[in-house]
């Protein structure tokens, strides 16, 4: 594989790394794979970064609940950070032995910890599954990697753009984008000098500013839209990592133009996802998804949202987090799959979905009445579940964290004035120094 080409050097240094992480964290480890000597219960650990806090007391009222329906195994959620802060704590858990039992986590991370032979293939089990039949289809590229199924999707959802009819209506807008001519026509029309005062303080748009995975997150669909893809398929078994495409291009040269155009602002470094802006009425776009709800009925605004706009095909790229299962011992992973099942069926799916404005994973949760109910009391939501239809994953091999770095710093340096095509061209010759790539 491709991306598995680190030195031995490398290695090492990871090694000494973890080690080095493993002696501040032996007080949270040491617990982490109890197993009462006499009793037949066995105690499971599940490490996750689920935030805000709301939505970690209503994975805690589920857990317990399977806790309370299974008294043959115990299942304690540890909050360990947000996913970006994980995967330090996770190599020195595996390094030392001490690796919790399920791992909640971004699926990107799935090909590296295949790699690390940390986790356990789930295809035997989910074959003989009747929840294999009821996970959206469109989900299983975060799942799948060399024939074997690495993790089970937790909860899903999608970027879309949020606007504010008014700020439409007050521009003479009748009808949302469905394309990017509209879109940057839209844009233009909403950038305004509200205040008289000769410079626009109203944009049309704001663009997340810097190269982390938030921001390649909400640019990725406007690439595939384009039809750009991640990978040349040189062959089944050796893709080739590609971000320097016509599609990647055409995406980088909308942003551009949005910004040389005046029509656009830039987020803070690496707040993107921040919607002051937009609440302000300074914007009357922005990309983001459902986990905004909750802040937006709070602020009393009026605000909407369209799919994203397409260029040769519509296109949004899933989020959300999956589950792992560690490579344990034959008892503890029987128990924990028990878990998954649970997880990832019906009633769990329905009850996190209506608690947290995540998308239900399960296809009969998302038919069930009760979250029917809710969609018709939150009609925004249809535009993300209808996003699923065309949804993409974000690749899983393990070297995604180098791939989406490089794509990332592309994109920075485009909306910080680089030309797009060079930036790309240099973003890609980075990404096929590190890996490689000619050997």
């Amino acid at each position: 594989m491709i991306f598995s080409r680190l030195s031995k050097a490398i290695k090492m240094q990871l090694k000494r790394v973890a080690c080095i992480v493993l002696a501040f964290n032996l007080l949270i480890l040491s617990g982490c794979q109890n197993t009462e000597k006499n009793s037949d219960t066995i105690k499971l650990t599940l490490w996750h970064g689920i935030n805000p806090p709301p939505n970690r007391d209503v994975f805690q009222t589920l857990t317990d609940k399977f806790n309370q329906t299974h008294s043959h195994i115990q299942i304690e959620p540890i909050y360990i950070g947000q996913p970006d802060q994980q995967f330090p704590k996770i190599l020195t858990a595996i390094v030392g032995g001490a690796a919790p039992d399920l791992l909640w986590n971004v699926p990107t991370i799935a090909g590296k910890l295949a790699e690390l032979n940390a986790i356990q293939p789930l295809e035997e089990w989910l074959d003989k599954s009747p929840r294999k039949a009821e996970i959206d289809p469109a989900l299983f590229e975060s799942m799948e990697l060399g024939g074997h199924i690495w993790s089970v999707p937790f909860a899903t959802n999608n970027a879309a753009i949020f606007y504010r009819p008014s700020l439409f209506k007050a521009a003479g807008i009748k009808q949302v984008p469905q394309n990017w001519v509209q879109l940057k026509q839209a844009a233009r029309s909403l950038t305004r000098d509200t205040n008289g005062d000769g410079r626009p303080d109203q944009h049309g748009i704001v663009l997340s500013l810097g190269k982390g995975e938030w921001t390649v997150f909400t640019w990725l669909p406007f690439m595939f839209s384009a039809g750009g893809e991640l990978f040349l398929a040189a062959s089944p078994q050796t893709p080739v990592p590609q971000i320097d495409n016509p599609g990647a291009l055409a995406a980088l040269e909308l942003w551009s133009d949005l910004l040389t155009e005046g029509s656009a602002i830039l987020s803070a470094p690496e707040r993107g996802y921040e919607l002051d802006n937009f609440i302000a009425g300074k914007v009357a776009m922005q990309i983001t998804g459902p986990w905004t709800l909750s802040q937006l009925q709070e602020s009393a605004i009026d605000y909407a949202v369209m799919p994203v706009p397409a260029l040769k095909r519509r296109a949004a790229v899933a989020g959300g987090e999956n589950l792992f299962l560690m490579k344990t011992s034959p008892e503890r992973e029987k128990a924990a799959l028990e878990f998954l099942e649970y997880a990832i069926g019906e009633e769990f799916q329905t009850a996190w979905a209506l608690g947290t404005g995540y998308l239900p994973i399960n296809l009969k949760s998302r038919q069930s009445k009760a979250y029917q109910s809710f969609v018709e009391k939150t009609p925004v939501l249809r535009v993300f579940l209808e996003q699923m239809n065309w949804v993409r994953s974000r690749p899983i091999v393990s070297g995604y964290s180098r791939l989406s770095e490089n794509a990332g710093r592309a994109i920075e340096a485009t909306l910080l004035g680089q030309n797009p095509q060079d930036a790309l061209k240099e973003a890609q010759e980075r990404l096929t120094l590190t890996l490689d790539i000619t050997k």
